[in-house]
């Protein structure tokens, strides 16, 4: 199944290159990476399944099979890896616009077949879409940092940089990537390694925040590179610093000349101060940038971040696809039994028997399937159409003949101030709070709560706004009705025009309705329109 969004699609056309400050295809066009992180497929992060607090892929296993028992876990493992990433994934993607993809890597996963065979099959279907594939080394051996969750490390064993044999390994591994792929024109580029977070010369700095050396990240990324480049003098190397992808004091100059620097970016304000240190190292030595991952905030963050990165000529990786949660381009719903074991975990409910946690993990394979998720048009309209766009546009069409009831929610896509306002529309320094109140629905600022039976719109302030796209088949007076409940107060506008409470005259074609609310404090459910 693929969920199409009306995007004009940018094709690979031949290997990547560095080229100065910008990254070029075979042509020397300049290339702008668009592109999506494959978070959880091959590596679980607990939060993406509603179990932060279980802590890292290896504890989670655990905990499954305390329920379920070891068989079971493993045969959920694999059918795990077998249904979260199909075909019909990145086809939908390649849909909405994205140009790129970026698959985190297990390290494990690759000690046998099992992760090359993956590879070889995401690679054909980018392929066939004609977008690029960017291999990241998301959970290096051992694991390169103190950030547990991102690299499933466990503490109680020499992590990547305490032990010379986890560092060979990884070595030996992306040589191994490098001979299989080195004439791949579709494979970007080689991210070697994810988020290093870690204190070198000083243990307590836990995450490598200021660190001013980073002598054994850049010797082992040296190493990394000359292993590659002794099979593969064609794909570009991307570096990652310290600290989550941003320290780079010591890391740089770069070895190669063919490499790009990858910064991530979470929740700071979308300002050009917000970019200036990987703006001035581009400068310095002459080589481009990548935003190799961001996300995890509102469609307000997400349309500013990327009209800001691609002014400057840089590309980017969102994360992730898919996950249990509505800020992503896909939702997974939570499954018939999986919460029983989610509440047993938190020390609210019973433990689920055998049984019971077998039918729930069943479910969770059939819910992660693509064909089953919630499409979020309004992430990803987010991301394309309104980087570039002021229009607003209909949710969904919405077309009056007699009568016609609209959803609340289904106001128009949009930038905040253009389809809505709502005076708290993403997650920032300082913010109380985190766009969306009730984080279901839509990523939007506008405050949703609810479930799939129904959903409304809550913690309505005065001010606030929504707008509905309107197409009506004949002219006539129409009573237009609020279905709320509270005290507040409430004004409609009819294409800029203050409409009588009494009704509004409404003529054939297309309109724009306008919810204002004068006061807040009220629920709002619906609008409904009925011709007098």
């Amino acid at each position: 199944m693929v969920l199409s969004l009306y995007m004009t699609q940018a094709e690979g056309q031949g290997f990547l290159k560095a080229k100065n400050r910008i990254i070029v295809n075979d042509k020397g066009e300049k290339v702008i990476l668009r592109g999506m992180g494959l978070g959880g497929w091959m590596l679980q992060e607990g939060y993406m399944l509603r179990v932060g607090s279980i802590g890292p892929q290896y504890r989670i296993k655990e905990k499954i099979a305390e329920l379920a028992g070891r068989d079971k876990t493993e045969q959920f493992y694999e059918g795990w890896l077998d249904n979260f990433i199909r075909r019909a994934d990145i086809d939908s993607m390649a849909a909405w616009g994205f140009n790129s993809v970026r698959i985190p890597m297990h390290y494990r996963l690759f000690t046998r077949e099992k992760g090359f065979v993956m590879l070889d099959s995401l690679l054909s279907w980018c392929k066939a879409n004609k977008i690029y594939l960017i291999l990241d080394m998301h959970a290096a051996p051992g694991g390169q940092g103190n950030d547990l969750n991102i690299s499933d490390r466990d503490p109680s064993i020499p992590s990547l940089w305490q032990s010379e044999a986890n560092q060979q390994q990884m070595i030996s591994l992306w040589k191994k990537l490098a001979e299989r792929y080195v004439n791949e024109p579709y494979i970007g580029g080689y991210d070697i390694i994810n988020e290093p977070n870690w204190g070198f010369e000083d243990s307590t700095d836990r995450h490598g925040l200021a660190e001013k050396t980073n002598a054994p990240l850049r010797k082992l990324m040296m190493d990394i590179t000359k292993a590659i480049r002794s099979v593969d003098k064609k794909h570009i190397i991307i570096i990652e610093g310290n600290g989550w992808g941003n320290n780079y004091k010591g890391v740089l100059p770069p070895w190669d000349d063919n490499m790009v620097l990858s910064f991530h970016k979470y929740w700071n304000h979308n300002t050009v101060a917000s970019i200036q240190g990987p703006l001035d190292l581009r400068e310095k030595y002459n080589m481009p940038l990548w935003m190799g991952e961001s996300g995890e905030n509102s469609n307000t963050w997400f349309t500013e971040a990327i009209r800001l990165v691609e002014t400057h000529d840089i590309g980017w990786s969102w994360w992730p696809l898919k996950k249990m949660g509505s800020n992503n381009p896909l939702e997974i719903k939570i499954p018939h039994g999986y919460q029983q074991m989610l509440d047993y975990w938190e020390g609210k409910g019973p433990r689920p028997t055998e049984k019971e946690a077998q039918d729930a993990l069943d479910a969770l394979l059939v819910a992660v399937r693509c064909e089953n998720n919630i499409y979020h048009r309004d992430v990803t309209d987010a991301m394309f159409r309104q980087v570039y766009s002021e229009e607003a546009i209909p949710f969904k069409q919405h077309v009056i003949e007699d009568a016609l009831t609209i959803p609340a929610i289904e106001y128009d896509l949009g930038r905040q101030g253009i389809a809505w306002y709502d005076k708290d529309s993403s997650r920032t320094p300082g913010a109380k709070t985190q766009g969306n109140l009730g984080h279901v629905c839509r990523n939007d600022g506008v405050d949703i709560t609810g479930d799939a039976g129904g959903y409304h719109i809550y913690s309505i302030e005065d001010g606030e706004w929504l707008q509905y796209t309107v197409d009506v088949k004949r002219s006539a007076e129409y009573k237009i009705l609020i279905d709320s409940t509270g005290s507040g107060q409430v004004s409609l506008y009819d294409n800029g025009k203050l409409i009588p409470a009494a009704g509004a005259y409404l003529s054939a074609g297309r309109h724009r309705i306008k919810v204002v609310a004068d006061a807040g404090g009220f629920l709002l459910y619906a609008l409904r329109f009925v011709r007098e």
